[in-house]
């Protein structure tokens, strides 16, 4: 019997989790220089970091020989969202506090409810605890709440919910989320993961860091991967009850967000213009990329995040041929989506070479 069969036959059965394709992989491939590649694949901020966080970074090098303190960050993150601090637990990204979540409430013999469409990392926390995943039918693409409710069993102890959805782009009003919340089981905990939360209009966002108090079986999730410029630094955050968040840092790494990443990521709190300018420029970029899918004539699902999903046909053949022009976004077969792409929205020049690229790929 080999070593890999002594492993947990659920961990064994676990597909890896594929990435976007780094530039530096591209240009092995096809032999391009790198700084000819145009990388549209990550949801990154194509800004870059904020000023303020970079240079929070440099100053934070002098002292990065010592073990991480994260008590400056999450006294940020507790001032900035109204919860306490004893209600923020830090993470290696955003993708490390679903899996803490996981830890904390799955084990074999229970069950997690997942979309269809939905982000990856959901399926594979639950299925690394050995938990059973139960997923629900898309509607138009995105959640269907209803089925959601319908699917939870008595052993379910999760409901995983992205809002904007990864990689679609969906969004889900929030009056119908809290209508959710009312009606799920009390120990069901319910993770309502908001790392596109800052590319939403104004007017569509709601305080759900102050629905904790009322739905102690809300578990709300945030990153400084996307509109921060952060995705290199790994930092996010979960927003929870006391006695959940007192949970999850029982089975957290001790040192799980370093010196690095701590002080960019309360500079960037900070950076409300770089914030503003982020959304403007995703706003923009979304509306060219719009155009320029329709005069292509190509369908897409329309987008809350700063990224669009849009029907190529053969999503993979699409994609080998734009690779062959150093532009990388990102096939979505593994989503259940193979005639899909999606495309992360860029600069107004990033987004022309990519709609020029495009149409020659087509």
């Amino acid at each position: 019997m080999s070593l890999a069969e002594q492993a947990l036959s659920y961990v064994r059965a676990i597909s890896p989790y594929q990435p976007g394709k780094p530039i530096t992989e591209l240009a092995r491939e096809m032999g391009l220089p790198v700084d000819k590649i145009l990388k549209l694949a990550s949801n990154e901020n194509p800004l870059g970091m904020s000023p303020k966080a970079k240079k929070a970074v440099e100053a934070a090098i002098a002292g990065i020989e010592r073990y991480p303190d994260q008590f400056d960050l999450i006294a940020k993150v507790a001032a900035c969202t109204g919860v306490g601090q004893n209600q923020v637990v830090l993470g290696n990204g955003s993708n490390d506090v679903l899996d803490l979540i996981a830890r904390v409430f799955l084990a074999p013999g229970r069950s997690a409810v997942f979309s269809q469409h939905a982000f990856a990392v959901y399926p594979l926390a639950t299925l690394a605890t050995g938990a059973e995943l139960i997923c629900t039918p898309a509607k138009h693409y995105g959640h269907d709440l209803e089925a959601m409710r319908a699917a939870i069993r008595p052993n379910t102890r999760i409901v995983w919910i992205a809002n904007p959805n990864n990689p679609t782009g969906n969004f889900l009003p929030y009056p119908e989320i809290r209508a959710f919340l009312e009606v799920v089981p009390r120990e069901v905990v319910v993770v309502l993961d908001e790392a596109y939360n800052e590319y939403l209009p104004p007017a569509e966002r709601v305080d759900t860091a102050d629905w904790i108090k009322d739905f102690p079986n809300l578990v709300v999730t945030r990153t400084f991967s996307k509109i921060y410029g952060l995705a290199g630094l790994r930092v996010g955050y979960a927003l929870a009850s006391a006695e959940v968040a007192d949970l999850m840092n029982r089975v957290r790494q001790p040192f799980n967000v370093n010196n690095l990443a701590i002080a960019a990521a309360v500079a960037a709190l900070d950076d409300h213009l770089f914030v503003a300018d982020s959304y403007e420029l995703n706003r923009r970029g979304m509306a060219q990329i719009v155009a320029g899918l329709k005069r292509l004539g190509l369908e897409h699902i329309p987008s809350h995040g700063n990224f669009v999903t849009f029907k190529a046909g053969d999503g993979a053949a699409v994609n080998q041929k734009l690779l062959q022009q150093g532009v990388i976004v990102r096939p979505i077969g593994g989503y259940g989506l193979p005639e899909w792409l999606r495309v992360t929205i860029g600069s107004e020049p990033e987004n022309a070479r990519f709609l020029d690229a495009l149409e020659k790929a087509l």
